[in-house]
């Protein structure tokens, strides 16, 4: 998985969400979608991630406030900055 760092995230959303809820399913273009018919839900397969592990890990607090302050899912983005920093640090090993 790559994680992209969008700045842009935290800004608000210019789509009309009100209008999108309104909208009937009828007037909804699902011509770019394959049809899910009987075999897709037979043969299909429920596939999660792996479960991550729960660990305590001390964090300066300047740190810790900076991504939280980014908004929700502050712990997923750091985890994609320490993975970022695993992988670029892999091919030194």
């Amino acid at each position: 998985m790559k994680f992209e760092w969008d700045e842009k995230k935290n800004e608000k959303s210019r789509t009309d969400w009100d209008k999108l809820a309104d909208m009937p399913d009828v007037d909804i273009d699902y011509s770019d979608i394959p049809p899910l018919d009987d075999k897709f839900f037979k043969e299909g397969k429920l596939r999660l991630p792996k479960a991550k592990p729960l660990i305590s890990i001390r964090i300066d607090p300047d740190v810790l406030e900076w991504f939280k302050s980014r908004g929700g899912g502050y712990q997923t983005r750091m985890n994609a900055v320490l993975r970022m920093y695993m992988e670029s640090q892999s091919h030194k090993s």
